[in-house]
């Protein structure tokens, strides 16, 4: 039986895309051949792209004794895929000495068809010998360029495909250099390293100071401005932080200890203070001075070497010379002179003293050449002398009297003080008159302070009173007016 022409028709239809994706290559020339009806279909297949406006002929070439087939409906030829636009702001993300990170945007335009993938293409600078590096198609906006040769220049493009082929390329604006994205370096000293680090002698120290920084910064260490001896100072580096490490601190390992980190031209440095601390050595001396009754007297100077770190006191130690045995009568004492008490009469003491710092007490004392020896002896009481003191003095008033007004009926008083050695003889007069033994007046002198009291004056008793002191080296006087006056009168209503 002769084959159906359906699947010519099929053919027909479903082929446009392939024939003109593959219109772009040169199609080989058709063979005329002679063939059977049944090999139409595998001919209408291979026919080029020129053959394909012509579908109707082949459908309208019915095979050898068959009836003819109906014309299929007319449709319209489908428009040719075009390329899309350019990928859109491509720039770099992210760079280091083997990779190169770049990301871009979509094409403004992309085909019917749709957007198929990017195809990432580099080439050294000065060449254009582009080549992919991705196999294949990416479908993200971002590639990650890898295994990269570090001080290469290169140059680095996108280009986006779909059915209708490659987009125009999309390049950097210049090429870029393989090397990590440049830091500044920054040391991040630690707090507790800001300040003086105080170590024991004998002790590991292992400090670790991080910094940052890209590329990896080139570390360096100095100890008061020369290289580190590696001998006894070992330093290791890594990425982020640097650790110095001495395994048995000395003495000698003290000081300023600065480290630096260098990236390219730029460069941050840090300095921290290490201090090795030990033992003190005794003090340098210690004297009895004094010794009296119960008490002894010393006296010391600092010690030659103070471990490094301050004298933060002394301790004093005395012993009997009968049994030996060291007390200790002060201890944590800051002074350099101290007196020793409660010792026991009829005793011979030695004294000994050891200096103290923040790691402790010295290992060894000074001893003091003296000997403190408390004697059993009389006590003879000398009262001390005083030189007679001349007192003698001539009277002289310290307070005068003051004028005063009084109401007739109403007592008052008059008062002054007076000094003088010997104690001077006190007179009161009334109108240059020495007032007797009258009942109306009252006289008293009690330490210097003199008084006369007015009792009920009248109205002849105002004037001039006068107060006179006298003794053998001479006299003085103060006087005053006393006004009395008369009492109001109501007036009659």
């Amino acid at each position: 039986m002769p084959s159906k022409p359906a699947p010519i028709k099929k053919a027909a239809r479903k082929e446009p895309a392939k024939k003109e994706e593959k219109a772009a290559e040169p199609a080989p020339e058709p063979v005329v051949e002679a063939a059977p009806v049944e090999a139409a279909p595998a001919e209408a297949e291979a026919a080029p792209a020129e053959a394909a406006p012509a579908p109707a002929e082949a459908e309208a070439a019915p095979a050898e004794g068959e009836a003819p087939a109906a014309p299929p409906a007319e449709e319209p030829a489908p428009a040719a895929d075009e390329p899309t636009s350019a990928p859109l702001d491509v720039f770099i993300e992210d760079k280091n000495d083997t990779s190169v990170t770049i990301i871009w945007s979509q094409p403004a335009v992309v085909g019917a068809s749709g957007l198929d993938g990017y195809t990432i293409e580099v080439c050294k600078d000065g060449t254009e010998d582009w080549k992919a590096v991705n196999e294949d198609l990416q479908k993200s906006c971002r590639y990650v360029i890898k295994n990269l040769t570090t001080g290469d220049r290169l140059k680095i493009r996108v280009v986006a495909l779909n059915a209708g082929g490659r987009s125009p390329p999309v390049a950097l604006p210049e090429a870029i250099l393989v090397k990590e994205v440049a830091d500044r370096p920054k040391v991040r000293l630690p707090r507790f390293l800001r300040q003086r680090y105080v170590a024991y002698k004998g002790e590991k120290i292992n400090l670790t100071v991080p910094f940052s920084g890209k590329p990896k910064p080139v570390v360096s260490w100095t100890k008061d401005g020369q290289p580190l001896d590696t001998k006894k100072v070992n330093v290791r580096s890594t990425d982020k932080d640097s650790i110095l490490f001495i395994r048995t601190a000395d003495r000698a390992d003290s000081g300023v200890y600065e480290m630096c980190v260098k990236v390219d031209d730029f460069e941050d440095k840090a300095s921290l203070t290490l201090q090795i601390v030990e033992l003190p050595g005794p003090p340098a001396s210690l004297k009895v001075v004094d010794t009296w009754g119960f008490n002894a007297a010393l006296e010391w100077t600092p010690p030659k070497d103070n471990g490094n770190t301050e004298i933060t006191g002394y301790t004093i130690q005395k012993a009997d010379k009968k049994t030996g045995d060291w007390f200790t009568v002060m201890e944590h004492y800051h002074r350099l002179n101290a007196t020793v008490s409660d010792l026991i009469i009829g005793n011979t003491y030695n004294f000994r003293a050891f200096s103290e710092n923040k790691c402790g007490i010295s290992e060894d004392a000074t001893l003091a050449k003296e000997v403190a020896e408390i004697l059993k002896i009389g006590i003879d009481y000398k009262p001390p002398e005083y030189k007679e003191r001349d007192n003698t003095e001539a009277p002289k008033f310290t307070t005068p009297l003051n004028d005063r007004a009084t109401t007739v009926g109403y007592s008052t008083k008059l008062l002054c003080s007076v000094r003088g050695c010997p104690k001077p003889k006190v007179t009161w007069m009334k109108n240059q008159m020495i007032i007797v033994d009258d009942p109306k007046y009252r006289q008293i002198c009690v330490q210097g302070i003199c008084s006369l009291e007015i009792r009920k004056p009248g109205n002849y008793d105002g004037g001039v009173y006068s107060c006179k002191a006298k003794n053998s080296h001479g006299e003085a006087m103060v006087s005053c007016k006393l006004e009395v006056k008369k009492p109001a009168v109501a007036e009659k209503q």
